[in-house]
């Protein structure tokens, strides 16, 4: 039973590599000349949606908030692929793969703007909540 759980584990493990690769190729697919505009929107739908701590469906409702994660972001990375030219995607894999396996840890502005925007949503948040039952 326990060879199960090991063996689901790294499968896993494997498809979240898989899955961070394609983020990445996308990221840089983005930043590619090559890639066309519709390409370019669909990519930061999918890269935006990994990166949200907020999803469409809350993650505590049993099953329907794991299924969309498990459907949107598969769904917006597939149709981003198909939207850019085969050549900008076998050319942005490669330079993911190798950016990866370097172990190098690159911040881009995309990211630090996307940290800082979820701060500062939660800040709002909180003093949101404070100020309306905390103070009264």
């Amino acid at each position: 039973m326990k060879a199960i759980g090991r063996a689901r584990l790294a499968k896993l493990k494997r498809r979240a590599r898989r899955l961070k690769r394609q983020l990445w190729a996308l990221f840089l697919s983005w930043k590619d000349p090559g890639t066309p505009f519709l390409a370019r929107v669909v990519i930061v739908c999918a890269l935006a949606y990994a990166a949200s701590p907020i999803d469409l469906i809350p993650d505590f409702i049993p099953l329907l908030g794991q299924l969309d994660d498990l459907i949107i972001l598969p769904a917006l990375i597939a149709l981003a692929i198909r939207l850019i030219p085969p050549e900008v995607t076998a050319r942005c894999r490669r330079e993911a793969w190798k950016h990866l396996a370097s172990g190098e840890r690159v911040k881009t502005p995309a990211g630090t703007a996307a940290a800082i925007l979820f701060a500062l949503l939660w800040l709002a948040l909180i003093a949101w909540i404070v100020t309306r039952f905390v103070r009264g």
